[in-house]
């Protein structure tokens, strides 16, 4: 379609949404005005309009599609979607097989919102194929054709079925004879009874094509009843045939004979492309013996299959024993002529098909919605692809079209000579095979507008010695004609001023003397109008921007200044950018700032300057007669940029020769160059010694020196200059240092402990980081002390801390010159520190003498001995009036020594088991009187001789104490005693003796104690005291806590607290 550029309304197309055949929502631009400027006179026109105002004809949004409706549903309703849109809002209508429904002759059928519901939906009146149609005024649309199947499955025939009688070894063929169905079915079979399926393998075979169960050679086994069950793919009904008995003939057993294909694909078989293609193949055949060589699974027949000129796709696969070949994702390219061949040991036979793939069309052109002027000439053009080719018809507003008149019709294309207003509708190209159809819609709007100016009349402002252009733009259809005038003069084309080919006027270098008012008349057949434009001409504008260039370091700040001298009668607005785009304030309100400080002038403020803001800052001022843009450079300078590639030319066991190239210099000269390397053993990035040193600023190159052998290495470089060190480089490439003899010895050579006749030698291992090489070990130098050779052992594990010797001839605690090196596969390295060590000690050889025991408690025995091991001892835990055997042995930290002979001792009677009671204590200044009532022994316990008092300073972080059972109140009154006592876990104690049942206890000033009473007998201590009866009524500091007595003495009105539990004694250990 070709559109006049001089018409007002010109030819405008805009695309809808196309899918197979339907019709989608349109795209069409919102209709807007356009913008006056200060160059040019626009019309504007609304040449299109806003989609909620404007009208236009159906476009749908959704379209029915294939139904397959089960007739067993309880709904027994179908319903079928269209939905379209259009202003005014469509109507529709809907068409089975091409024939309208009428919703009014028959009840069953009714429409919703353009939904069609058909209720008790029959398969013999309502399949078919279904369109909707959508229409308005200005014109009618058809649908895609929807298909609307019924799923059922009904019931096989109850007549008897005969029995079928073959010879072992013959093949048979069971018929299914399915009954009436739709859509597809699934064939499985039953033997005997339900479930016992029948197992396909290369013997037996279903075919999903007949449903027919077809064994190639019959054995004993098979002999039963068998029953056909098919399966609705949709309603998954399912329905038994009546039973067929399969029996074995008597007369003999079947002869060989070669194979005989009995069910195999069409020969001619056409597919959708995209889907799966299922191809049949199987025969029947006998044979008695097996040939290993060329038929090794079995004496059926081998079905194999090929493409003739061709390769079976990879994508290919076999099933059922090779008697399917199965195509997925079926394309064009797998088209052509397949063969199977069934095989055996008599012979072989083949069958060929041929596979066609056909493809439904495709859009490859649609046609849009457009609008012309009457008299213009439509071109439209709809092109489809698909297989077999696509051909194409017309409609409009659902009626076919023909060549005829001003219309002509070919191949894909409409073309409408001098359209007109009737030519106005609703168009579609139809595009179709034998394989399905799609359509494309669009609408024709033919405008018939007498002219009209929106905007009239319009101010324009120009500059002077400017080229000015006067638009004259009307709406209107069919083309007006357009003259100007002056005044009352029409105006005449001359080198200055001239009218362009779109009837916009063109005044060159602009004066005072072209202001006035010019007009501008549109005329057609149907009327004419006049748009009024008033021109003045004004000074053109300067604009001053300083300064022009300015240098500053990072941090820094700068004002630009921008001001604008104009005409006073002129408005002027400012804007400022940053590298041509506009600086967003809010955004960069940390960095810029705008500051208007007169009526003319602007300031930018820059501030906190940074790399990035280096570059061009332009000021744009503007006027409604011209605009003026002008540029400042701003130059930062900052600490250089990084590095660019750092590459590692050369490395040795210690140095690496590195290269890179120059960063930015950031407008500061480069002075050093800093290299960091990073390994596997840094802590990060550390730098290096290099050579030269320092790496000046003008060099690219430089090596690294003093690094460690057999190390993984990154490298990258740091540049500086006078205002700071910039960012590093990216990291080199890992690369390892050549290997090398080892240079660092063991550390902490040590030894010493071992068994009898050994010698341990220990040391620190040394660090992968200094192993310098594969191969890494130790060696092990050791001698007497005093002798001349030296014995070495080789050590091959890196992470080994001990090596142990042991010779029999060497005495306990020999000394030992020990030395520990280090090798690698390159070579020995140094040697430790020559040190002492002693070879391990012998246990003891001789038994202790003279051994004595007698009783010291009722759990203690005392036990002495004369060395090697000197010293009474005074072991603990046994039971009391007790018989013991005691032997002393001697040990070291190599082992026990030889035992005594045994002494017997007797222990004594138990201590009294009852505590002191009635405890009354009287407080006197710092001296605390207790008295008790006396404890009598029982038979079994050893008579009271006296009684102990035991007081001692509480440890407030003992893990027994009770003190953390204090309020917080309590810990405050008496926090400052309790951290004075015991922070290094001791304390003051105090033991008091005494034979009668009363005593006086002198306490310092100051202080958290526990206070115990018990009897003492010669078998021991007794019980503890219980707790005083009743709670104490003097005032207190801390109260009473368990166990057994707190007393908190504080130098102030703080008085003595006392409680006396009855704790529970520990059980008596056992001991031999």
């Amino acid at each position: 379609m070709k559109a006049d550029s001089s018409s007002v309304l010109g030819s405008r197309s805009r695309p809808r949404q196309h899918h197979g055949g339907g019709l989608g929502t349109p795209d069409w631009p919102a209709f807007s005005s356009h913008p006056l400027s200060a160059l040019s006179l626009l019309s504007s026109q609304e040449n299109y309009r806003s989609e909620e105002s404007e009208e236009f004809g159906p476009v749908f949004i959704h379209e029915p599609g294939d139904v397959i409706f089960p007739l067993d549903s309880d709904e027994k309703k179908v319903m079928m979607h269209c939905e379209a849109r259009g202003n005014p809002p469509p109507t529709y209508s809907w068409y089975i097989n091409g024939t309208a429904l009428d919703a009014e002759a028959d009840y069953r059928y009714s429409f919703i919102d353009g939904n069609l519901i058909i209720t008790n939906a029959s398969e013999i009146t309502d399949n078919g194929r279904y369109q909707c149609k959508a229409e308005n005024s200005f014109g009618n649309v058809l649908g895609r054709e929807a298909l609307l199947q019924f799923a059922y499955l009904g019931a096989f025939s109850g007549k008897t079925r005969g029995g079928v009688s073959v010879r072992e070894g013959q093949g048979v063929v069971l018929m299914c004879t399915p009954p009436p169905h739709s859509p597809e079915i699934i064939y499985s079979w039953v033997i005997n009874e339900f479930p016992s399926f029948v197992a396909e393998d290369s013997r037996r075979f279903i075919s999903q094509d007949t449903g027919n169960l077809y064994i190639s050679k019959v054995q004993p086994s098979d002999v039963g009843s068998y029953i056909c069950l098919v399966r609705n793919t949709v309603t998954n009904a399912r329905v038994l045939s009546p039973p067929t008995p399969l029996t074995l003939k008597t007369d003999g057993v079947m002869g060989e004979y070669e194979p005989k294909i009995e069910v195999h694909f069409p020969t001619s078989v056409l597919a959708a492309k995209g889907l799966t293609v299922r191809l049949e193949c199987f025969a029947l055949g006998n044979v008695d013996f097996i040939f290993p060589l060329f038929f090794p699974h079995s004496p059926v027949p081998t079905i194999t299959w090929r493409k003739i000129n061709g390769n079976i796709p990879k994508k290919a696969r076999l099933r059922k024993s090779q008697a399917v070949l199965e195509i997925p994702n079926i394309q064009l390219e797998d088209s052509g002529t397949y063969e199977c061949k069934a095989e055996n040991p008599r012979g072989g036979t083949a069958f060929k098909g041929h596979l066609q793939v056909y493809t439904v069309p495709q859009w490859v052109r649609m046609i849009n919605d457009t609008q012309m002027d009457s008299g213009e000439k439509l071109q439209w053009e709809c092109k489809a692809m698909g297989r077999p080719r696509p051909t194409y018809h017309w409609l409009r507003n659902g009626l076919p079209l023909t060549s005829q008149g001003r219309m002509e019709i070919g191949n894909g294309e409409l073309t409408i000579h001098r359209v007109q207003q009737t030519d106005s509708g609703m168009y579609q190209c139809v595009a179709g095979n034998k394989y399905g159809s799609i359509n494309s819609n669009a609408e024709l709007k033919i405008l018939a507008l007498a002219p009209v100016f929106v905007h009239n009349p319009v101010r324009v402002i120009a500059t002077l010695g400017k080229d000015i252009l006067l638009e004259c733009k009307p709406k209107a259809s069919p083309k007006p004609r357009i003259t100007w005038k002056r005044g009352d003069r029409r105006i005449q084309q001359s080198r200055r001023i001239m009218l362009l080919r779109n009837n916009t006027l063109r005044i060159v270098n602009s004066s005072r003397a072209d202001e006035g008012n010019y007009v501008c008349r549109a005329e057609n057949e149907l009327g004419s109008a006049e748009m009024t434009a008033v021109l003045w001409v004004k000074e053109a504008m300067r604009v001053e921007l300083s300064p022009i260039r300015v240098e500053v370091t990072v941090g820094e700040s700068v004002v630009l200044s921008c001001k604008a001298a104009h005409d006073t009668s002129l408005d002027v607005a400012f804007q400022w950018f940053f590298n041509q785009r506009p600086i967003n304030f809010q955004q960069d309100g940390n960095h810029f700032e705008y500051i208007q400080t007169q009526s003319s002038t602007v300031d930018l403020m820059i501030r906190s300057i940074l790399l990035k803001h280096a570059g061009k800052y332009g000021c744009r001022a503007q006027t409604s007669a011209d605009s003026v843009f002008t540029e400042s450079e701003l130059l930062v300078r900052g600490p250089p940029g990084p590095p660019g590639v750092v590459i590692v030319e050369e490395i040795t066991d210690t140095t690496a020769t590195l290269s890179w190239t120059r960063g930015l210099d950031n407008h500061s000269p480069i002075s050093t160059y800093n290299i960091q390397a990073r390994s596997p053993f840094s802590l990060g990035w550390q730098t290096v010694q290099t050579d030269p040193d320092p790496v000046t600023g003008d060099m690219e190159s430089a090596m690294a020196v003093e690094l460690n052998p057999w190390v993984e290495y990154e490298f990258r470089v740091v540049a500086s200059n006078a205002i700071g060190t910039g960012d590093p480089s990216a990291p080199s490439r890992g690369v390892r240092s050549k290997e090398a003899v080892p240079k660092v010895a063991p550390s902490n050579v040590s030894g010493g402990n071992g068994r009898r006749h050994e010698l341990v030698i220990s040391w620190e291992p040394i660090s992968e980081e200094f192993q310098n090489g594969e191969g890494f070990g130790y060696i092990v130098a050791f001698r007497a002390n005093g002798t001349r050779g030296w014995k070495e052992r080789m050590v091959t594990s890196a992470d080994s801390t001990t090596y142990k010797y042991r010779d029999e001839t060497f005495p306990p605690l020999t000394p030992f010159e020990v030395k520990v090196g280090v090798y690698n596969n390159k070579g020995d390295g140094p040697f430790s520190k020559e040190v002492i060590i002693r070879s391990a000690e012998g246990e003891p050889r001789e038994a202790p003498s003279d051994v004595k025991a007698y009783s010291f408690s009722s759990s203690e025995i005392r036990v002495t001995w004369k060395p090697p091991n000197p010293g009474p001892g005074t072991p603990r835990g046994y039971e009391g009036n007790s018989l013991y055997l005691i032997t002393v042995k001697a040990f070291n930290s190599i082992g026990e020594g030889p035992a005594t002979a045994a002494v017997t001792v007797n222990t004594r009677r138990a201590p009294p088991a009852q505590p002191p009671t009635n405890l009354m204590w009287i407080q006197e200044g710092n001296n605390v009187t207790l008295n008790w009532d006396p404890v009598k022994a029982k038979d079994n316990e050893s008579d009271v001789i006296g009684y102990m008092d035991y007081d001692w300073i509480r440890d407030p972080f003992h893990q027994e104490s009770s003190t953390e059972k204090l309020t917080m109140k309590e810990r405050e009154e008496c926090a400052e005693l309790r951290v004075l006592l015991k922070q290094e876990g001791k304390g003051h104690n105090q033991v008091t003796r005494t034979i009668n049942p009363s005593t006086m206890l002198s306490l310092p000033e100051g202080g958290t104690y526990i206070i115990e009473v018990r009897a003492l007998s010669e078998g021991g201590e007794g019980a503890v005291s219980s707790q005083l009866p009743g709670e104490a009524t003097v005032p207190t500091s801390c109260s009473w806590r368990e166990p057994p007595v707190l007393c908190s003495l504080v130098p102030s009105d703080c008085l003595l607290a006392l409680a006396l539990p009855i704790p529970q004694g520990p059980r008596p250990a056992k001991g031999g």
